[in-house]
């Protein structure tokens, strides 16, 4: 998989101990993002999803993982292989990601990966970075446009259901 980088033990990334991974490559580039580094699709390295998953579980404290970016879903086979392996072992998976939930459920239906990760998230924080939209008053995201979803029940229902 190829990675911007990786942070064990972050408290801002969902809730509890996360483990995350900033997923290299996005093809959004949105004005003000945090993370500009990650935009470049041939930046960051390459590491093996098994490693992720060694490093994922090293701490036995970790609650959950995070796929942020960068974009997951331009990796969403590898990120899917990683939120599995969380999965198994009892770890909630977020994903943050500039696409609209609607957008994802129309590109499952051609991209068997993407729907296999979207099956696999508990929470999803989607839409791009709006700077007119920006704000420090809302958790886990950074403008006012993007949700905060109930992943489960957004894809038992059809329609985005908002955690928050």
């Amino acid at each position: 998989m190829r990675i911007a980088g990786l942070l064990q033990d972050s408290i801002v990334d969902g809730p509890g101990l996360r483990f995350v991974v900033y997923a290299q490559g996005c093809e959004f580039c949105c004005d003000g993002c945090h993370n500009p580094s990650t935009w470049d699709i041939c930046g960051g390295e390459d590491v093996p999803v098994d490693e992720l998953v060694e490093e994922m579980l090293r701490n036995p404290l970790t609650d959950g993982l995070s796929l942020s970016g960068g974009e997951p879903f331009l990796q969403a086979g590898e990120c899917a292989r990683l939120a599995t392996a969380a999965r198994g072992k009892g770890l909630n998976v977020w994903l943050f990601t500039g696409f609209c939930f609607e957008d994802l459920v129309m590109r499952a239906r051609s991209d068997i990966d993407a729907g296999e990760l979207l099956k696999l998230a508990d929470v999803l924080v989607d839409g791009r970075f709006i700077v007119a939209e920006r704000t420090l008053k809302l958790k886990w995201r950074g403008s006012r446009n993007q949700r905060v979803l109930d992943m489960q029940r957004s894809l038992t229902t059809g329609e985005a259901v908002a955690l928050m």
